[in-house]
């Protein structure tokens, strides 16, 4: 009987010490800036245990609403970060316009070979070392895009070399530099 009412007891004050703490926390969202929600959004994206090399993802946030962009290689991926992200304090509206790359065993086999080549280059064995590696191979219908960024300018024309000839119609860099990328954070 003791501890029935421990429990209710412990019960009550659970729910009376939280209640106002999810009310500040959704007051404070509200007014969250546009760079905290970006963080949260990328740390959500970035956190998900099946985005690869082969996924590539962008966000833009603007006062609650967040617009994804980019390629899935599976379509359960595209509803997973969706879900992950719409769970991101300040975030009020989640506008999904990640594309679901096609099925394709030429695709496959290009991501592979091109993974290889650039993971594989001592140049870049501190970035295959990482849990989230930052170059994205994004194989379209044998059109590839290197995404995601590197240190350098040296290190972006190294991994353009190393993604071609392989069989891809054409290879677009979208690779950025450090400085770049905080470029483009600041004006967030």
């Amino acid at each position: 009987m003791s501890k029935t009412i421990v429990r209710v007891a412990l019960a009550i004050a659970l729910t009376l010490g939280l209640a106002p703490r999810v009310f500040a926390e959704d007051e404070v969202a509200i007014g969250r800036p546009n760079l905290a929600v970006f963080k949260d959004v990328s740390n959500q994206v970035l956190g998900y245990v099946n985005f690869t090399v082969f996924d590539d993802i962008s966000a833009s946030v603007e006062d609650g609403i967040v617009t994804l962009t980019g390629h899935v290689t599976m379509p359960y991926k595209k509803e997973d970060i969706a879900r992950r992200v719409s769970r991101v304090a300040g975030v009020n509206v989640v506008q999904n316009k990640i594309q679901v790359l096609p099925v394709s065993i030429f695709d496959d086999e290009l991501r592979y070979r091109i993974a290889r080549a650039i993971y594989g280059n001592p140049a870049f064995w501190h970035y295959a070392n990482m849990a989230q590696p930052p170059i994205h191979i994004v194989v379209k219908n044998g059109h590839v895009t290197l995404a995601g960024v590197v240190n350098s300018n040296v290190e972006r024309a190294l991994a353009r070399s190393l993604a071609t000839g392989f069989g891809a119609f054409d290879v677009s860099n979208d690779l950025k530099t450090d400085d770049e990328m905080k470029g483009d954070l600041e004006k967030i």
